[in-house]
């Protein structure tokens, strides 16, 4: 990746957590929901330098039996951040349940549902801290890029550090920071399909990277494929609108 200075950028990431916390949070703790993955990961540790130890709490929300929780364990144990476990696996079964007594869910909505009952989790507890909680957007700018994030639910948050940097970006400031193979290189799946998030897409980060920083593609089927997607989810992006009265 040429031009990408990752010591300058996480440096300057971590110079803009300090000044939205100061303008924004003065006091406030670091909410951020850990995955295992590299984007939660390296998010957390972005926070841990910006703002201390002990002003970043993670918090790790399995559904259930989460086969993978050992990486978000791992995460935490690294960092050595302070940290709660949130299981929603009950919470999300009953809502389920309760909204399929009168509604027939998509699949699409059953996905989706976890990763908003996740957000309502991470801004409980951050409302809910003695100095208050301040809850971290953990998207990059690949998969926002396609639409790749629920709406309302990890899409959501106070405050994003690395949703102007793509995939190969984040990697990269990932190793700039320290982070271990297992966390900055892990596979990247939505842990429901059992398939990658690559092979959900039908391509790969990498193309999907160059794309976005190039406007190169080299297959134009999947030009097209990434074209509609970032068109079709494009409201994710966007300020809720609103009408304004004559």
């Amino acid at each position: 990746m040429m031009n990408f200075d990752a010591k300058k950028e996480k440096e300057n990431i971590v110079k803009w957590i300090r000044e939205w916390f100061e303008e924004n949070g003065p006091t406030a703790t670091a909410v951020v929901g850990l995955s295992g993955g590299k984007d939660s990961s390296i998010v957390a540790a972005l926070l841990k330098e910006a703002l201390g130890v002990d002003r970043v709490l993670g918090v790790l929300m399995p559904r259930g039996i989460q086969p993978d929780i050992d990486d978000s364990q791992f995460a935490v144990s690294f960092l050595g951040i302070k940290a709660i476990t949130v299981n929603i696996g009950n919470a999300a079964d009953e809502l389920t349940k309760s909204i399929e007594e009168v509604v027939s869910l998509s699949n699409e909505a059953k996905i989706n549902t976890p990763p908003r009952i996740r957000m309502a989790t991470l801004y409980a507890v951050a409302q809910s801290l003695p100095n208050g909680g301040r809850v971290a957007n953990t998207c990059n700018k690949s998969e926002d890029y396609v639409g790749y994030s629920t709406k309302y639910g990890d899409a959501a948050g106070d405050f994003s550090p690395i949703s102007d940097y793509t995939v190969r970006e984040v990697l990269k400031i990932g190793e700039e920071l320290g982070l271990p193979e297992r966390l900055v290189h892990k596979t990247p799946s939505d842990g429901l399909s059992g398939m990658s998030d690559e092979d959900k897409l039908g391509f790969t980060y990498d193309m999907l990277d160059e794309y976005i920083l190039t406007g190169n593609c080299p297959d134009e089927n999947i030009k097209k494929k990434i074209d509609r997607l970032h068109n079709l989810n494009l409201h994710k992006l966007k300020v809720i609108p609103a009408y304004k009265r004559a």
